[in-house]
């Protein structure tokens, strides 16, 4: 065996193994939103491929063509223009740049995470009088903590939802900035302290998924990861009946120990939460007695210096 015929086998080999490792779930997702997301990538990719394939296989045919030793090409060393050429080379990309423009400005508005959903999946609209599943996001250092305001609920590290009903998923962090992403269910979501993103999403078939932040927040980022059950309407009740009964309860004081960093943290429940806990993180207004970041922003507002900040008022310092 040459040695050319070994390099070659041994990179092939390589490629082989390396892509044996890949996750193809961005490609085939169980959620609408994803689908739908993973269809304009390929799209995009068609389009592009349409002057990127021509180009390579010309560069190729040229150089074999007009290689030196090749006496039968046609030699026109003072060719410099031609207008058919000239139109060629500049409508095609042309072209491509339209359709890609007008692909992107239709899905960029037909998949705004903020749009509630109009249809379960393809030929599926939602049905009418179904009210979406509201879940409130926290993304912690390091780990998650979902609310269920409807069933009264919380969970960290473990989401679930029930198949072809919509989902809102109301966003927000405790600190740093992360990335709130479920590959098969719709593209990520970053996570921001003070601040609520929002995503509308629907999940097409029974199964587990790994969800994860996908934005470096700190020593215990790689751990921050959680799976995301889709279920039947059935076993979905079922599932919150099991976090009622086996559950704790999120008062204040406990999750103010929960807010701590901490790493690996396994599945827990709570079976009860403190009222509009969740609107206390996203106002930074956990504390007894601080003021919420809303009524600190409200024109209304009275009584407060409005030149410092409202934990300048519970007991902050100023900087001498």
């Amino acid at each position: 065996m040459s040695i050319h015929r070994t390099l070659r086998n041994i990179f092939f080999t390589a490629i082989i193994a390396l892509l044996s490792g890949c996750d193809t779930v961005v490609m085939s997702p169980s959620g609408d939103i994803a689908a739908q997301q993973a269809n304009l990538i390929v799209w995009a990719t068609i389009l592009m491929l349409i002057v990127v394939v021509p180009v390579i296989v010309l560069t190729l045919l040229f150089a074999w063509r007009y290689r030196s030793s090749n006496k039968d090409a046609t030699y026109t060393p003072n060719w410099d223009h031609s207008t058919s050429l000239e139109l060629v080379i500049w409508a095609a990309p042309l072209a491509i740049i339209i359709a890609l423009g007008a692909l992107t400005w239709v899905s960029t508005h037909q998949l705004d995470p903020y749009r509630p959903l109009d249809r379960i999946s393809k030929n599926k609209p939602v049905p009418e009088g179904v009210e979406p599943l509201v879940v409130e996001v926290v993304a912690m250092d390091w780990k998650w903590l979902f609310f269920y305001p409807e069933q009264g609920i919380a969970v960290v590290n473990q989401l679930a939802a029930p198949v072809d009903r919509p989902i809102k998923f109301k966003i927000t962090s405790t600190t740093m900035m992360n990335s709130f992403y479920i590959p098969a269910l719709a593209g990520q979501i970053y996570a921001m302290g003070g601040m609520e993103t929002q995503l509308n999403a629907v999940i097409n078939e029974v199964g587990s998924y790994d969800g994860f932040s996908a934005n470096y927040s700190g020593e215990g980022f790689s751990h921050m990861r959680f799976k995301f059950l889709g279920m039947t309407e059935a076993n979905f009740d079922d599932w919150v009946a099991n976090v009622k009964t086996n559950g704790d309860e999120l008062s204040r004081t406990v999750y103010k120990v929960l807010e701590k960093p901490s790493e690996k943290n396994p599945v827990h429940y709570y079976s009860s939460v403190a009222p509009e806990l969740y609107d206390a993180i996203l106002n930074r207004c956990v504390d007894e007695g601080s003021v919420c970041m809303k009524e600190w922003m409200s024109p209304h507002h009275k009584g407060h210096d409005s030149s410092a900040s409202p934990n300048d008022h519970h007991g902050g310092h100023h900087a001498q």
